[in-house]
Parts: structure tokens; C-alpha cells; sequence
């Protein structure tokens, strides 16, 4: 077996135990603005004389433009501009994207000569109001001339199928096939290789306000600036500048509530520059709001749509030996993100197992869909599934206890170099497992199972999964898929300002964006508060736009608490040592003789001899001249904290490095009853236990979980987004596109395991991914089990009522 010669890790971090306000429920320092409608979403930002743009979108799948006429339209009284695909595409440049072969896989704002799915856009209108802009949108005159589509992601790679872009000459976007570890070996030597088919369809995250942008272009200036609810502008703030071919310095994005998210705002570019563009051609501010048809059928993140063909290598008595997945993942009309959901699976795609080798094929077809983009997990929250439903069947092969095969396999030496390369900093798998077990009732439901179906004929089934939560990127994992990568990006930082005024008040400044769902302030303050011994609520948290903003990425891939708290840290360490120095020259005393203690320094020994950190700051503030020459006036710092734990891949990309080295762990316990006439399936109960490392508040990790098996029971049982073989979105609306309500999610019983991770600040590690990350898998396996004594077995999600009592005619 070859050997790799791996960069050590780095050193461990010491965890300082007796915290405040680390691991506290706090209530949440939001929570007033919003509860009071104050909260300053994008729709709250609209005044009178702004103007309003409404997209035209394609009601075909395929097909070229031939011409189209807007001249009735730009003639409707209280229209202002009337924007086609071709005159866009002379305004701005291509929309970022890091797909293949940008000269033939060109994505813009605007369709210009050909629409690849139902609902791309076409033309938009600019008018005095959003109703007169429909109205407008009518009277758009377009011919098409219809084109083939291609929907099946498997029969998109078959030689001969209709191509989505041309100049490609292939629909296969992307294809590789890589080898970690000996995996010839491992499945010669297997007792057993388990095999299976298995399909994943798309879904969405649904937010509650849409995607959009207000943008105002100073023509005096050249300065454009845009209020937009996406979630990542900084880091990528040039490519948007490009795409509207101004610079970037003239560039100004502010950021606002996402208003819901779960990953589709992560990377919003096309609102941004339809409404730049908009606002520069007709100079007035100009809003451009998703409606609820819009985002489901063009939001540009539509979740993962996979094929897998799985094997695993397996030994009599349960040991995991090797894993080959071939998967195809039907990835729309265009690939913005390339492959980066395969990394997220790659960064823990054995799960929490010893599994010594694994072989893993990607293919990325294009179809006339809407494109993928992100939904909470990223890809990885599939590839848990995957390997979950393989485990179980392995363990039903072999006549094992479901506990007694995931048992056997845990890691248990941390820190632990998997297959691919990357590193799972620490855990402890068993002690999960145990408390779920006890919160799920395990044995409770076991006997109860085989009761009710003896005596009532009732079909109860039990899941349980335990899956790996990788979090906190690096770059690498967008690259690594290439010999020669063309962009090899390695910084995702993240930065905050710390500013103590005269008073001693305490403000954060913030360079990413404005609450997305893990309560960035609550968790700022908290951090802040546990540095300085405050009280969170008297923590200010402020936004600075990209113009005047330091290096930051924004959330995604469960980074921001990880990476805040480091740029807290490195923030207060800079503050506390220029107050050491400060405090030292009004105590008259030699710094090293200093402590930090409830909230200020003080003298060693000396507890009435101290300086508050209020003392210090408006001595600091307005008494320059009692201070020595070399320090200056004034009590603030920022820090810019790059990742704390990555390497690069190898050459031969044998080796992947460490992209997302911070695992967190779940165990799911799901129990359900179904009824076989109906194909419905009745929640009785749900246990979940996370290890996410050092919790820093509880009470919101519960919400991020709590939430997450929301939408991962909707993505088990309910939510497709559905085309037909002719490329029409079946499911454009909540009519047809089905999510759990309150009467469908049950009550969960939520425990904690904590490890700290070594390598970040307070052992955090991140957590906003874990409830979707587990439930699609969890609920599966608890249908499966309750359908086992039917010998059937659901291999494909979502697990509607028509595909289980299918599945119930035809038992596998």
C-alpha cells in the first residue's frame, strides 16, 4: 500500500474550560429588530421612485430565438427600458461561473440566442411598478424555434442525444475517475461486495423571502451600488464587477438579511447584475425581487439530482474493507460551481468508518434544466445517504444489527487521515452513538416494532444512521479536480473590527453577510463577550459594505462560527495587548506584571490597583498627551483570520490534502409507521444527537437542527422539483412543489456530545448543515425497515406515496 508523506498537523490548541458565555443559551441580540418588522430585509429597502424590473422568462426547454419584438412594450406608458438577451450581452460580460470550457459554455444574465430550460430569461422590462412591468412582459413578441431537449441525465451521455450547448459537443461537463488507497486489493479480499442502484432527485431550499437586488448607479461617479441578500460577495466582488465591466473599486455591495437562504443565496450574481444594469441604463435606482416562479424555476441552486451505482467491499464479520461509487449528477443547463458538491462529499465520503480505499467516478451531465447550485449540504449531505443505505444492506446480507455494524467500523484515533487525504480533527463516535440510543429508546421501539406487527399488523420501522458533518472549507476543494486548475485559489478568510469607544462600549464590524440563519450577531457577541467579560447584549454589531470591507468569503460549507471566532480572537489580542500597555503607564507598573480580570487590567496580587477596559479607552480617546509618543490615541483593531488547517493536494492528486479538516457527528433515530394501502408515512418518534465540538449556543444549534430535519424530511418524503420528458418544471409552484408544515415534522428529542476540536478557536466546530445532512438518510432506513418483512426496500428519494406503493407491487 502506498505510503503518503502527509504535512504534520498543527499544534493543539489549549481550551481554556471555565467559559461565561461560550456554550450559553443566549437569547439572541436580533431578536428585536426583527420581531419588531425592523429587521431591513430587501423588500423592506424599497421607497417610492424606485423602479422596478420583471424578467420574461422561456416557456421552452430548447430553443433558439429567432426574433423578438418589444416595441409594444417599450411604448406602455410608465416603461422605461425594455433590455433583450442581445442587448445585455453588449452591456455586461458573462456571469462568473467555473464550469467548462468558458468560450462554448458561455452563462450570461439574459439568454441571447438560445434558452436551455423553462424559465431562463429573455428580456426584462423596467417600469414605474413590478405590476406594470408584467404587463409590459406581455407584450414582448418572441418566435422560437424549438429544439430537442434532453431531461434524463443518463440518456444526456448516450452518443447521439441532443445537445444542450453546441459548441461543447458533449453534455458530459466534467469526467474523472480517482483510486485512494489499494481498492483492487480491498474488493479482491472482500468476503462479500454489496452492490446497488440508487437514485437521488432535486430539491431546494425554499427561502421565505426571494433573491434580488437594489441597484443605483451614480453616473456623476461611476459608483454602483447594490443592496442584495446574496450571501458570498466579497471574496468573488471583482468577477461581478467584470461582469458589468466597471471596476471594481466602483463597485459598492451592501448586504441586508438573506431572509432564508440554506446555501441558494450563497453566490447570487445574476440579480446583481440584471439590476446594475438596469439602474445604469435608465439612471434611477432600480429593484429587481424574485417572485416565488422566478426562484423555483430560475434560481440558479437547485439541490443535487444523482444517479449512483454503488459497491461496497465487505467482510464476514461486518468489517467495511473498500467503496466504489460511479455517480452521474445531472447538473442543468449550466455548471457554475464546476464539481465542488463531489468535494464536499469527497472531504467524508467514508463516513464515520475505517474504510481503507475508495474509488470514486464523477460525471457531470448537462441537461435543459435550471442549473444546480447550493442547498444545505452541498452535495455531501447525498453522499451520507449513499453510504448509509449501503451499510444497511450490507448489514441485512450479512445478518447484523444495524448498531453492531456501524459498532465495528467507527474511527476511534483522532486526528484521522481518510481515504482522499482530508483529516477528521477529533470525535467520539461511540458516545453518540450511546446517547441516541438511550434518547431514541431504541430497545423500547425494537420491542414495540415486533409487537404491533404481530398482534396489530401495523408496519413500524426504526432508522438509525450516524453520519460524519464536515465543515470550514478550503478553496482547494474547487480546484483539485484539475491537473492544471486555471484559477488555484487557497485564501477564504474571514474579518472583523473591534472598536472600543471612550465609554468602553464595544462594536463589531462584519465584512460578510447580514444574518443568514446561524444568529452572526448573537454568535459575534457571545464571542466578544466571553473576551472582554461583558454581557453579549451590550456588544453592537455592525455591516461593512464590500467598498471599505476587508478580505471575507461569507458563510457556506458550516465556516462562519469557526472562522469568526478566530478573527474575534485575534481581534481582542491585539486590543488587549496595546490596553496592557496603556493600563501599565496609568498604573505606573511593568506590563508583565499585569492580569486581565473582569473586564480590565490589574496589578498582579494588587486586585484595587486596576484600570477597567472603560478607564483605558477614554484615557486612551482623549488624553493623548498622557501617554507615551509610540502609543496612539484610540482602542481599535481588526483581524483578517485565514483558515487554520489546510494543505495541498498532491501533484497526482492521490492525495486531496486537508480541505475541511473540522468533523462533526450525528446519530438519527427516526421512528415511523406506514401505512401500506395509503403509502403515507406517520412520524411516532425522532431522536437526534449532534457532536459539533465546543457548543457556543445551544439553544440555536438546536434551531439549526430542529430546522435542517425540516427540510431533510421534506427531501425523504415530499420535495421534487419534477420535469417532465419534454423539459417543462412540472412543480413551479407550492401547488405541485410539496414542503412539510408544522403537522408533518415531529417533536425531536435533541442531545449534545462535545469534542473540541484542536486546531480552532474554543474547539468549535461547525454545525448549520447536520439536521439535512442526516434526515433524508435517516428517514429512508426507517421506511426500509419497516417495509423489510414486505421484502421491500426504497432506493430512491423522495419516498412519495405513488413510489412506495409502487415499490409495494414490485418488492425487491
Amino acid at each position: 500500500m502506498t505510503t503518503i508523506d502527509r504535512p504534520a498537523p498543527p499544534p493543539a490548541r489549549t481550551h481554556k474550560r471555565d467559559r461565561r458565555w461560550v456554550g450559553q443559551s443566549v437569547r439572541r441580540v436580533e431578536d428585536p429588530k426583527f420581531l419588531r418588522g425592523r429587521g431591513g430585509y430587501l423588500a423592506d429597502l424599497v421607497t417610492p421612485g424606485m423602479l422596478h424590473a420583471a424578467v420574461l422568462r422561456s416557456p421552452h426547454p430548447h430553443a433558439r430565438i429567432v426574433s423578438i419584438d418589444t416595441a409594444a412594450a417599450a411604448a406602455l406608458d410608465g416603461v422605461h427600458a425594455v433590455i433583450t438577451g442581445a442587448q445585455a450581452a453588449e452591456l455586461t460580460d458573462p456571469l462568473p461561473d467555473f464550469g467548462p470550457d468558458p468560450a462554448n459554455h458561455v452563462w450570461r444574465c439574459l439568454a441571447v440566442d438560445t434558452v436551455r430550460y423553462v424559465g431562463e430569461g429573455v428580456a426584462v422590462v423596467v417600469a414605474d411598478s413590478r405590476y406594470l412591468a408584467e404587463d409590459a412582459l406581455e407584450l414582448i413578441q418572441v418566435e422560437y424555434e424549438s429544439l430537442p431537449p434532453i431531461v434524463d441525465p443518463q440518456a444526456a451521455l448516450e452518443p447521439g442525444a441532443p445537445l444542450v450547448h453546441e459548441p461543447l459537443g458533449t453534455n458530459c461537463a466534467y469526467e474523472r475517475s480517482f483510486d485512494f488507497g489499494d481498492v483492487e486489493r480491498d474488493f479482491a479480499e472482500a468476503d462479500l461486495v454489496v452492490r446497488d442502484r440508487l437514485r437521488w432527485h432535486r430539491s431546494g431550499g425554499q427561502p421565505l423571502e426571494t433573491v434580488g437586488a437594489i441597484a443605483d448607479f451614480d453616473h456623476g461617479s461611476g459608483q454602483l451600488t447594490v443592496h442584495t441578500n446574496s450571501l458570498s460577495f466579497t471574496s468573488y466582488l471583482f468577477m461581478a464587477a467584470a461582469s458589468l465591466r466597471i471596476p471594481a473599486n466602483r463597485l459598492d455591495v451592501r448586504q441586508v438579511p438573506a431572509g432564508g437562504s440554506f446555501g441558494s443565496k450563497l453566490f447570487v450574481t445574476k440579480p446583481l447584475v440584471l439590476a446594475g444594469m438596469c439602474s445604469r441604463m435608465v439612471g434611477r435606482p432600480v429593484v429587481f425581487l424574485e417572485d416565488r416562479v422566478d426562484n423555483i424555476a430560475n434560481c440558479d441552486h437547485h439541490g443535487s439530482d444523482r444517479v449512483y451505482d454503488v459497491e461496497l467491499a465487505v467482510m464476514r464479520d461486518g468489517t467495511l474493507r473498500g467503496l466504489a461509487i460511479d455517480v452521474i449528477d445531472d447538473y442543468g443547463a449550466y455548471i457554475q460551481f464546476g464539481v465542488g458538491h463531489h468535494g464536499n462529499a469527497l472531504a467524508q465520503v467514508v463516513g464515520p468508518y475505517t474504510i481503507g480505499s475508495v474509488r470514486y467516478r464523477v460525471r457531470a451531465a448537462l441537461t435543459n434544466k435550471n442549473q444546480q447550485g447550493a442547498y444545505r449540504g452541498f452535495g455531501s449531505e447525498v453522499n451520507n445517504w449513499m453510504l448509509e443505505q449501503m451499510v444497511d444492506k450490507a448489514a441485512r446480507e450479512l445478518g447484523m444489527d444495524p448498531v453492531e455494524i456501524r459498532r465495528r467500523n467507527f474511527i476511534r484515533d483522532f486526528p484521522y487521515f481518510i481515504p482522499t487525504g482530508n483529516v477528521y480533527d477529533s470525535g467520539d463516535y461511540d458516545a453518540v452513538l450511546d446517547q441516541t440510543l438511550r434518547l431514541g429508546r431504541y430497545d423500547h421501539w425494537r420491542t414495540e416494532q415486533k409487537r404491533l406487527r404481530e398482534q396489530e399488523g401495523r408496519y413500524i420501522g426504526i432508522g438509525l444512521i450516524t453520519c460524519a458533518e464536515r465543515s470550514v472549507f478550503s478553496a482547494t476543494e474547487f480546484w483539485f479536480w484539475f491537473d492544471e486548475p486555471g484559477a488555484p485559489v487557497t485564501s477564504m478568510p474571514e474579518s472583523v473590527t473591534l472598536t472600543v469607544d471612550a465609554t468602553g462600549g464595544i462594536t463589531a464590524t462584519l465584512y460578510s453577510c447580514a444574518f443568514w440563519g446561524n444568529s452572526p450577531e448573537t454568535m459575534v457577541a457571545q464571542l466578544v463577550a466571553e473576551e472582554f467579560d461583558c454581557d453579549p447584549h451590550d456588544v453592537s454589531v455592525a455591516y461593512q459594505g464590500s467598498r471599505n470591507g476587508l478580505p471575507a468569503t461569507g458563510p457556506g460549507g458550516s465556516r462562519t462560527t469557526v472562522m469568526l471566532a478566530g478573527a474575534v480572537e485575534g481581534a481582542t489580542a491585539k486590543i488587549k495587548a496595546k490596553a496592557r500597555r496603556a493600563a501599565a503607564h496609568l498604573l505606573e507598573a511593568d506590563p508583565d506584571d499585569l492580569e486581565w480580570a473582569d473586564g480590565g487590567y490589574q496589578v498582579r496580587g494588587v486586585p484595587d490597583r486596576r484600570k477597567s477596559l472603560g478607564d483605558i479607552a477614554i484615557a486612551l480617546h482623549l488624553f493623548k498627551h498622557g501617554f507615551p509618543e509610540d502609543i496612539e490615541s484610540g482602542l481599535e483593531e481588526s483581524k483578517v483570520f485565514d483558515h487554520p488547517y489546510t494543505t495541498m493536494p498532491s501533484a497526482d492528486r492521490k492525495d486531496l490534502g486537508v480541505f475541511y479538516p473540522f468533523v462533526g457527528h450525528a446519530c438519527h433515530i427516526p421512528v415511523v409507521e406506514v401505512d401500506i394501502e395509503s403509502g403515507a408515512v406517520r412520524f411516532l418518534a425522532y431522536a437526534a444527537v449532534h457532536d459539533c465540538g465546543t457548543l457556543v449556543n445551544p439553544r440555536s444549534l438546536a434551531g439549526h437542527i430542529l430546522g435542517g430535519v425540516a427540510q431533510g424530511i421534506g427531501t425523504a418524503l415530499y420535495e421534487e422539483y419534477v420535469y417532465d420528458d419534454d423539459g417543462q418544471l412540472l412543480s413551479s409552484s407550492y401547488m405541485d412543489y410539496l414542503i412539510p408544515s408544522a403537522m408533518e415534522v415531529p417533536e425531536l428529542a435533541i442531545g449534545h456530545v462535545e469534542t473540541p476540536s484542536p486546531y480552532t478557536p474554543h474547539g468549535i466546530k461547525g454545525g448549520g448543515e447536520g439536521g439535512r445532512m442526516m434526515a433524508p438518510a435517516a428517514v429512508n432506513a426507517a421506511v426500509n425497515d419497516a417495509l423489510a418483512p414486505l421484502g421491500v426496500r426504497l432506493t430512491e428519494l423522495p419516498m412519495t406515496p405513488e413510489r412506495i406503493r409502487a415499490a409495494l407491487r414490485t418488492p425487491r
